[in-house]
């Protein structure tokens, strides 16, 4: 193949510099990204020029074309992408983790040849229809379904919410398999759907008007398609273990999304704060420009240590079914540290922050559907939460800090926070205890991935720093912890509640 040929013979440095230069001379030499950013969907052109760099083809086998699904190239990719723009990232993440990859990993070999070829020469998309109307992140309860029928299976449903609808070409089709009863099983099966074929065109019934992400477009879509035997992944065990499998790698790559955000709000903030003189000196002298800069500075570190965990635990020929504690932490906490990046650029930018197309503001409406999707983030630190006391339990200690001490993910760092930690978990406990338990064992968890990453050599004052700033989040994350309180909403609120009549 004479794909094959061109990537095989380029390093990752000439392949991610290809990239990063192609990024440069779309957005800010061939056309300007302020124009099209508050636009829906990505111009042809933009789009074009940049895919046909293939970044996509870090994510495909090399004996198809591709380079290998290396871990640590589609994190590349994705930092490189995100550095520029986040909504072109999570386009090529959403292909990445939630269609090549499954593809390469579950697919019959016999399909596998024809959708990569499309993907490396004309430019082809995937993506993943999990998300139903009626039942959000409750996958387990879809009641999208599918029949065999002969050499075909028949799929029937509603999906919604899902990137790049109506604009790929092949979908991972979710359903669960129907009795003769009507009942629908307990599995999930998958199937690789292609639009361009007959009987496999997904009807968009409604492009929802999203805030923020706008190049990526969303909608519910209507599912009556007819797709072959032959295109149904096979899972390793059971279709549910295959999405825990295919989610827990996806909350892997965040990190690759979230560092070139991440770096991209601290540059700023540096060019920003060391630039802009007020009362006769710059920004950055005033100790708490320093304290804020000095944040996103470690939510860099620890994205760095993210990813770096990622590339050594996430590739393909291993099976994350099991891995939802790590997984969630890493989705979780990734995306509170690119919203608060966001957060923190737009306030020292000023008044220039709130005009519409500054990074700040882009950044603050893009990063915070990340908080949400694949799972929202205080579900997911309850997950990691009920997952971990289940664990203390069976090891009978309940003592957080002795714990962790003890448990692999954490125990590197376990002493960092031996003094803040050292009390007792209760096994029951109200849910919004739960949430603060979970942000802070993830925490604790990403301080691991820290220490890792500095006893390979990356520079000492960024994980001094790193650790610091974590330990600071922690503790506080303590007193909410431990401050009780019960205080629910009033639903009818309106009697003697008027400041007016006290006035």
């Amino acid at each position: 193949m004479a794909t094959y040929d061109i990537l095989e013979k380029s390093s990752f440095a000439d392949y991610i510099n290809a990239f990063k230069e192609t990024l440069k001379r779309v957005f800010y030499e061939k056309y300007n990204l302020k124009e099209f950013i508050q636009k829906r969907g990505f111009p042809p052109l933009v789009l074009r020029e940049i895919m046909a760099e293939n970044p996509l083809a870090a994510a495909i086998p090399v004996e198809y074309g591709g380079r290998g699904v290396q871990v640590k190239e589609c994190l590349g990719i994705l930092d490189a992408a995100s550095y520029e723009s986040l909504p072109l990232s999570l386009t090529l993440g959403i292909n990445m983790a939630l269609f090549l990859e499954p593809v390469a990993k579950y697919a019959r070999e016999a399909v596998k040849e024809n959708i990569y070829n499309r993907f490396l020469t004309q430019q082809n998309m995937g993506g993943l229809m999990i998300t139903e109307p009626d039942f959000g992140s409750d996958a387990l309860n879809m009641q999208t379904s599918d029949v065999k029928s002969g050499t075909h299976y028949h799929i029937k449903g509603s999906k919604h919410w899902q990137g790049l609808t109506g604009m790929a070409d092949y979908w991972l089709m979710t359903s669960r398999p129907k009795k003769e009863n009507g009942e629908l099983g307990r599995d999930i099966d998958f199937f690789i759907c292609d639009v361009q074929q007959p009987d496999q065109a997904i009807y968009v019934e409604e492009y929802y008007n999203n805030m923020g992400l706008y190049p990526i477009p969303y909608g519910k879509n209507i599912i009556d398609i007819k797709v072959p035997a032959q295109f149904k992944l096979e899972p390793e065990s059971t279709g549910l273990k295959l999405m825990m499998d295919l989610l827990h790698r996806s909350r892997f790559q965040f990190p690759g999304m979230g560092i070139g955000f991440i770096r991209r709000m601290l540059d700023e903030s540096i060019k920003h704060c060391t630039t802009r003189v007020v009362g006769g000196k710059p920004l950055m002298e005033l100790d708490q420009v320093k304290h804020q800069i000095a944040k996103i500075q470690s939510a860099f570190t620890i994205g760095s240590a993210m990813c770096s965990r990622s590339v050594a635990y996430s590739g393909i020929e291993n099976n994350l079914a099991s891995a939802a504690v790590e997984a969630n932490s890493m989705k979780a906490y990734i995306t509170d540290l690119m919203q608060e990046s966001a957060q923190v650029m737009t306030q020292l930018s000023g008044a220039n922050g709130y005009k519409a197309e500054s990074m700040g503001i882009r950044g603050i409406v893009d990063s915070r559907p990340f908080q949400i999707f694949e799972g929202a983030n205080d579900m997911l630190y309850t997950q990691i939460s009920e997952i971990v006391l289940k664990l203390m339990n069976r090891q009978k200690e309940m003592n957080l800090s002795a714990f962790l001490k003890i448990y692999d993910l954490t125990e590197k760092a376990a002493d960092h926070f031996k003094s803040i930690l050292n009390f007792t978990l209760d096994l029951k406990m109200p849910q919004r205890k739960s949430v603060d338990l979970g942000k802070i064992i993830s925490k604790v968890i990403s301080a691991n991935q820290v220490v890792e990453m500095g006893i390979k050599g990356f520079r000492q004052d960024l994980i001094r720093d790193g650790l610091e700033n974590i330990k600071q989040e922690v503790s506080a994350l303590v007193s909410s912890f431990k401050f009780q309180t019960n205080v629910s909403p009033i639903e009818v609120y309106q009697e003697n509640s008027s400041w007016l009549s006290f006035c």
